[in-house]
């Protein structure tokens, strides 16, 4: 057609990659290649968030059991060493302390007693620490550990737990940072605890922060791919759409502006979660709008949304999804019309892309177009053939949402900052999930008021939910009604910019299932060709 295009996705994770898929990179003649190093981690990003993120976590058991067994004056003399000459300085890692004390002396023997104990001691309460380790690896016995287990560290022991690695809020700053300097600041206001008088404790507090910077600085970079057939892809982050806000980064989104005419970016999963939050939250931060929103639904995604029978990974597809079924794909097309409801209340046109399989019949693909124009209010739905075909198969597809992005459009957020926390929870569990309200359980109302009290309420929300359903209950299938959200914790990630809501039982950790997708991976002997992730 002439323009120049180019692609933004997301890096995939380890633990699902060999958890229970081969990746996210498309695939037939519609991929990212080389795929091989797509899955496995192409520069080492993600293993640099999780540097970055446990050092934080050793930073943290470390400083609380350091002020435990020490004096302020050994703190001190520790902290701010003397040199050979007896001259002491202040560290870079102080400088963040000091600036929030509003202590501007430059000698650190000029400082009153008092004065070096404020700098010295953070006094954190363990209880209070929301800073959990992080893996790459779908490992539900990592989701509660004991830590301090050791003889030099008796006293000291707390429970806590792991998280997948693309559910840190490191990996969330990095997706949502516009420079090397913003990030930097980012990571210095990531709170990880509160002192014993109430003061929210950051990274810039314990001094890391700098150091973490160190560990992101190349991964601050985007990675430049391409597609089979040669159009540029920029391969950048890998937040979670089901914890985090599930968006590819605001970098390769400006970069890719710079250099084509159109640029296809990804907001995980569906308009109820990747897509609100990437208007939410990563419009707020970068200051762009999409001209068009590009939903892609399967027929049978749509009949399993209508009351088909369960799909198990690894399992065969029931016959049901193979066969053509007007009366199930009728009863699941609610679901994707709620989807285009969703983004048109954000004020964005919407093309429906429709992904065929070779079961799928033309009265199903046709059913599908229908109802997504004439009811959805979708500007067209095109069937994409492009895993079969390439780019010939998702010419259509192109034109219409060239057409589509020439229309106006009136872009709103959902809701505005200044409302409190619970309003805002409710603004997207009412409007987006159709839910009848919100119930918090006790350890969420301390949260939310703590996070006030701080002066988080702020900031915008990213719901972690399941993206099997518009619902919490991933059970919950088409479009659910009468139901509640239930929240269960609230979360704070300062430094990315938002407070993230866990609903139901919603995990920061996935699990293996019976049959990992690592079965299928292996390597040829011969050829050094790695099978099984392409």
């Amino acid at each position: 057609m002439g323009y120049r295009v180019m692609t933004c996705i997301r890096q995939p994770s380890q633990g699902p990659t060999f958890g229970i898929k081969g990746g996210a990179a498309g695939g037939g003649y519609s991929q990212v290649i080389p795929m091989e190093e797509f899955n496995l981690h192409l520069t080492g990003d993600i293993h640099a968030i999780t540097a970055a993120h446990n050092l934080v976590a050793a930073a943290i058991d470390v400083r609380v059991m350091h002020e435990s067994t020490s004096s302020d004056e050994v703190l001190f003399n520790r902290l701010c060493p003397a040199d050979k000459k007896g001259k002491r300085r202040f560290g870079r890692g102080l400088l963040g302390r000091l600036k929030k004390l509003g202590i501007e002396k430059t000698d650190p023997d000029e400082l009153t007693p008092e004065e070096r104990k404020r700098l010295c001691r953070l006094d954190i309460d363990p209880a209070s620490i929301a800073w959990r380790r992080v893996i790459d690896t779908s490992d539900r016995f990592l989701r509660g550990i004991t830590i301090g287990k050791g003889s030099e560290e008796a006293g000291f022991e707390r429970e806590t737990g792991f998280d997948i690695t693309v559910a840190s809020e490191i990996m969330a700053v990095l997706a949502l940072t516009t420079s090397l300097a913003d990030m930097r600041k980012r990571l210095g206001e990531i709170v990880v605890a509160v002192s014993k008088n109430g003061e929210a404790i950051t990274t810039e507090d314990l001094g890391v922060a700098g150091a973490m910077t160190v560990l992101m600085r190349d991964a601050i970079k985007p990675n430049l791919m391409q597609t089979l057939e040669g159009t540029p892809v920029l391969v950048h982050a890998g937040p979670f759409a089901n914890i985090a806000h599930g968006n590819s980064s605001i970098l390769a989104d400006m970069i890719g502006l710079k250099l084509a005419d159109y640029v296809v970016t990804e907001s995980g999963f569906g308009s109820d979660m990747g897509m609100e939050k990437f208007f939410d939250i990563k419009c707020r931060y970068s200051g762009l709008v999409p001209d068009v929103v590009v939903m892609v639904a399967t027929v049978r995604a749509l009949k399993m949304h209508g009351g088909g029978p369960k799909v198990v990974a690894g399992k065969p597809l029931d016959s049901a999804y193979t066969n053509e079924n007007l009366e199930l794909l009728q009863a699941g097309m609610g679901n994707l019309l709620h989807h285009i409801k969703i983004a048109r209340k954000f004020g964005i046109p919407v093309v429906v892309a429709i992904n065929m399989f070779a079961t799928d019949t033309e009265a199903e693909l046709q059913l599908i177009r229908k109802l997504a124009v004439e009811e959805g209010g979708a500007e067209d739905a095109i069937v994409c053939r492009h895993w079969e075909l390439g780019g010939e198969g998702a010419v259509e597809l192109a034109k219409a949402v060239v057409a589509a992005a020439e229309k106006p459009s009136h872009f709103e957020f959902l809701y505005p900052l200044d409302w409190s926390i619970k309003a805002k929870i409710e603004a997207i569990a009412r409007e987006v999930y159709g839910a009848d309200g919100v119930d918090y359980l006790p350890e969420a109302e301390a949260q939310i008021e703590e996070f006030t009290r701080l002066g988080f309420d702020k900031l915008p929300i990213c719901m972690a939910k399941t993206h099997l359903s518009l619902s919490h209950d991933s059970t919950l299938k088409g479009v659910p009604k009468g139901f509640r959200i239930p929240i269960r914790e609230v979360r704070a990630s300062v430094g990315a910019g938002f407070l993230y809501p866990l609903l139901g039982k919603m995990s920061t950790m996935p699990g293996l299932p019976i049959r990992p997708g690592f079965y299928d991976v292996d390597i040829d002997l011969e050829t050094g060709k790695v099978l099984g992730l392409s």
